[in-house]
Formats: C-alpha cells, sequence, structure tokens
C-alpha cells in the first residue's frame, strides 16, 4: 500500500522520464512481504537500456525492471540496498530515517 505521496511529486517523476532522465519518487509503503521497510523509491527512466545501465552500476539485475504498459517502468527500491543506493547517488533528501517522514541529512 503506497501513501504519503503528493500528486506534484508524481507529475515530476513522469516528467523527468519522459525527458529521459532517470527520476526518483520516494513515498512511503507498507507490504507483508518485506518487514521493517517502510519507503520504496522508483527509480524510473523512459529509455529502458540506460535504466538498466543505472541498475548495474548498483548490482541490480535488468530484470528486476518493474515493465509498464504505460511507459513509466521502473526498479523498487527497498531494504537494506535502498539507503546505500540512495547515498551513492546523494540523494540524501529520498533517505526517509523513521516514520514521521523526517529525512535524512
Amino acid at each position: 500500500m503506497a501513501f504519503g505521496i503528493k500528486r506534484h511529486e508524481i507529475i515530476e517523476w513522469k516528467r523527468k522520464i519522459d525527458s529521459g532522465e532517470i527520476a526518483f519518487l520516494t513515498h512511503y509503503w507498507l507490504d507483508d512481504r518485506f518487514p521493517g521497510s517502510k519507503t520504496v523509491t522508483k527509480v524510473g527512466c523512459h529509455d529502458l537500456e540506460r535504466l538498466a545501465a543505472w541498475g548495474k552500476k548498483h548490482g541490480l539485475q535488468k530484470e528486476w525492471i518493474h515493465h509498464r504498459k504505460d511507459g513509466y517502468s521502473h526498479y523498487d527500491l527497498i531494504g537494506g540496498r535502498h539507503k546505500e543506493i540512495l547515498l551513492k547517488e546523494g540523494l540524501l533528501e529520498h533517505i526517509w530515517e523513521n516514520q514521521t517522514g523526517t529525512l535524512g541529512k
């Protein structure tokens, strides 16, 4: 279940994807399959080869891309590697330290 996301954040994420950028969208997300994980970051790009190359750089397999018919295919970053990848990318604003929405510094 996804929540805590604003419409303008989704619009901006889609705009970046449509322009060929690697785009990041982090929001609260709860799923019993991933106990302890409270957020997910969706990393998308319209250019699937570029997205796969980005994923490979972080040890992600091309097969893990969630292919969407609407053109917003993406990786879902969840769990332990989530924070590690975001730190490597310098995306501190996407690291949520706790359930209240406090962002990492």
